[in-house]
């Protein structure tokens, strides 16, 4: 992939969410539309740092309660704290992921950063989410389609804002997985007025465009798979650990985890 040029100049979604998680690869453009949101939208931090969190809870119980040792998560954003590979070779070192992005500046940050078990593997792909022929194609190179697979398109789906679009892509990538395997999905909900108005200034100011839809909206992107409890709900209550019981807190931020039948 030949080197392209990063544009400072607009704020990009990878380096905002990376800003309110903490992390350094961001940009002052970045900060300051993700201080405005901030403004207006206090509750995006903990949002951002509530999807983190819940991937860490749903990699861990898929690669230790279900034995899932493949990990194919696209559109993976910048690299931070508790990386999907991190989390499942934590719990099985064997496990082998392939990470997708077609951002230039995120595939750059993810070779250099995201160093795999020596016991398992982890692999990066330039590829669309909507193309998903070449990107399945290459997917293929690293993973056996006839093994399970975890499928994780977390906070992706919004960027595809045709509804029809995005539930026609969501089920061509689970069609490829075998019975057996299972795909997560998170994403920002239209579910309080501040959000709202949060994703209008995002999109007039960033990149990428984020299209907000309904919790209903979330969960039919699971019709047809076994939709595992509490089903699709705001991220900190799904499955809290024990210390978290009584202090989890409503974000605008809904996903859930299924098996394919």
């Amino acid at each position: 992939m030949a080197d392209l040029p990063i544009d400072t100049s607009v704020a990009h979604s990878a380096r905002v969410w990376n800003y309110w998680l903490g992390g350094k690869d961001n940009y002052p453009v970045d900060r300051e539309v993700g201080d405005h949101i901030q403004s207006t939208f206090p509750g995006i931090v903990a949002a951002a740092r509530a999807d983190r969190t819940f991937l860490y809870r749903a990699v861990t119980y898929l690669a230790e309660e279900e034995g899932v040792r493949q990990f194919l998560d696209i559109g993976t954003g910048l690299p931070t704290a508790n990386n999907t590979h991190e989390v499942a070779q934590a719990a099985a070192p064997e496990s082998t992921i392939v990470y997708v992005d077609n951002d230039p500046l995120v595939l750059a940050h993810a070779r250099a950063l995201l160093t795999s078990d020596p016991r398992g593997a982890t692999h990066y792909i330039d590829a669309d989410l909507g193309e998903p022929g070449p990107l399945l194609e290459q997917a293929r190179e690293y993973l056996d389609f006839d093994q399970p697979i975890a499928l994780l398109i977390m906070g992706t789906l919004a960027h595809v804002p045709d509804d029809a679009e995005a539930a026609s892509l969501v089920r061509t990538y689970v069609d490829a997985l075998r019975p057996g395997g299972f795909f997560v999905t998170n994403d920002s909900t239209n579910t309080s007025p501040e959000i709202v108005q949060a994703a209008d200034h995002w999109n007039a100011n960033a990149s990428s465009h984020i299209h907000l839809r309904a919790p209903e909206q979330i969960e039919g992107f699971f019709d047809g798979l076994e939709l595992l409890e509490p089903g699709v709900v705001s991220v900190p209550f799904w499955r809290p650990e024990p210390a978290e019981v009584g202090h989890t807190v409503h974000v605008d931020q809904y996903g859930g985890l299924a098996r394919k039948p």
